[in-house]
């Protein structure tokens, strides 16, 4: 197989040691000339607006987002003030990245997820419209509000052209991202990770019927994808370092669990060795031994650096317009420059 070529880049930051070092990776991505740096906000670690704040100050050209912040903890006129402000902050770089959550940590804050498409729709509706500036009166099933806008008296009153990405995990979210898509709402879907290529494809036929449905194509869906990368000379280190990883997410989320290639069975008893959520790093060790070489570089690029930019390739031509590349490992510098290397000019 021929080096795959990149036209964009990202990298994915997460839960460093130091979150200085945080802001150093989004520095140093955009001086190898990457596109974007999305801050991930899944559990209760670090708050992702409060990181891109500082990006906006350290950074001239690079664009972000949270891969993905969720729907529920930020009432759609929070979040509109929020990026609205973003956006100011950046001179036009902010993106929004946003997901349905994740359950058992959602109820455990009291937040009922039932129904989160329709919550989806509602929500992405409501904010698109209040980024444009528009005044919104909304009485769906989820969102009301009564005569609201961003009251923009001093600052500069343009619309705020924020790009809005759903974080869309299931067949039928990347249906209906794409019927959003093709109604003007968002911008695209932050595509799922530790998931097999073949999984994008999946994907894909969705988004094409979502957004067809509503005049568009598929060219018009921006695709970016978070990407775990475990890279190491020694392809067997790098494969172990994403095992404990692997581990976790097949047994605790069923959709991984269902994308991963393992055996159902194999996966049942991967969730009983961890014993829920959150699992120690004992239980972790004893489930991982659970999961096979070929189930972690299935769904991870995971390997030598040629093994990482292939397996990332691969999620280029299965439908991902724009790698997001999560080192898994302290080597994030390393990653950046590698990849640097296939950049497109």
């Amino acid at each position: 197989m021929s080096d795959p070529s990149f036209d964009r880049l990202g990298i994915w930051n997460w839960e460093s040691e130091n979150v200085a070092d945080e802001i150093e990776y989004a520095k140093y991505a955009e001086s190898k000339g990457f596109d974007s740096v999305w801050q991930g906000e899944s559990r209760l670690v670090r708050d992702a607006m409060t990181i891109m704040g500082a990006y906006t100050q350290v950074t001239d050209s690079i664009k972000f987002g949270p891969g993905v912040t969720n729907c529920y903890t930020r009432n759609v006129a929070l979040m509109a003030q929020t990026f609205s402000t973003l956006h100011e902050l950046s001179n036009g770089r902010a993106m929004l990245g946003i997901g349905a959550w994740w359950d058992p940590l959602a109820s455990k804050v009291g937040i009922d997820r039932q129904n989160a498409l329709r919550y989806m729709w509602e929500y992405c509706t409501v904010l698109s419209k209040l980024l444009d500036l528009e005044n919104v009166t909304y009485d769906g099933q989820y969102i009301q509000v009564e005569d609201i806008e961003l009251d923009l008296v001093r600052a500069n009153a343009d619309p705020r052209a924020v790009p809005i990405y759903i974080g869309a995990t299931g067949l039928t979210m990347n249906k209906m991202s794409g019927e959003l898509v093709g109604k003007g709402v968002i911008d695209g879907v932050y595509m799922n990770y530790l998931i097999p290529p073949e999984h994008n494809e999946m994907a894909m036929e969705k988004l094409t019927e979502g957004v067809e449905k509503q005049g568009g194509e598929i060219e018009d869906v921006d695709r970016p994808q978070l990407i775990a990368v475990s890279m190491d000379e020694d392809a067997d280190v790098a494969i172990d370092n994403a095992r404990g990883l692997v581990t976790q997410y097949i047994g605790q989320q069923p959709h991984i669990t269902k994308a991963s290639g393992i055996d159902p069975e194999v996966g049942e008893q991967i969730g009983e060795e961890l014993g829920g959520w959150p699992a120690d790093a004992e239980d972790i060790e004893r489930a991982s031994r659970l999961v096979p070489d070929e189930v972690v570089t299935n769904i991870v690029a995971a390997g030598t650096p040629e093994d990482c930019v292939q397996k990332v390739g691969d999620y280029c031509e299965a439908g991902c317009t724009e790698p997001s590349l999560y080192s898994l490992g302290s080597n994030m510098k390393e990653v950046i420059d590698v990849f640097a290397e296939f950049k497109a000019e």
